[in-house]
């Protein structure tokens, strides 16, 4: 006989085919953890892509990088609008505060995966820069 225990267990338990693909320009994200306290998501940037320069007004990520390395690039910071590119490797970890305008970048030829744990706003994305025109134009 199943005890109750293992049956509680076994709705809480996610395998692979149960974690949602999400398709993007620059290649995927999958969710593997959704609460309304904390989001886990897998991203995979193919190589030669990058993400929106972007920034959250209240959700906070930080994030690992799985294979890589990971270009990061920060800002524009300050009165001269310098951008910072830091190389993160395997291993490394990175925390992005709201407000952190942030980039996301794959080397040409390098495919890069991260993990991300986020606090829940999976709608906070201000898009200031996109490969993919993403941004509403709102001259139209």
């Amino acid at each position: 006989m199943i005890e109750e225990t293992e049956i509680k267990l076994a709705a809480l338990l996610r395998v692979d085919e149960d974690i949602p693909y999400i398709e993007k320009p620059w290649g995927y994200e999958r969710i593997f953890a959704q609460t309304d306290k904390y989001v886990g998501k897998f991203l995979f940037i193919a190589g030669g892509h990058r993400l929106s320069r972007q920034y959250h007004e209240e959700k906070d990520e930080t994030i690992t990088v799985l294979s890589g390395p990971l270009t990061l690039e920060v800002g524009p910071i300050g009165d001269d609008q310098t951008i910072t590119s830091i190389t993160l490797l395997v291993g490394e970890a990175f925390h992005i505060a709201p407000g952190l305008i942030h980039r996301f970048c794959a080397p040409e030829g390098v495919d890069v995966e991260l993990i991300e744990v986020s606090t829940p706003q999976l709608d906070d994305i201000i898009r200031l820069e996109d490969d993919y025109k993403r941004i509403p134009d709102i001259t139209a």
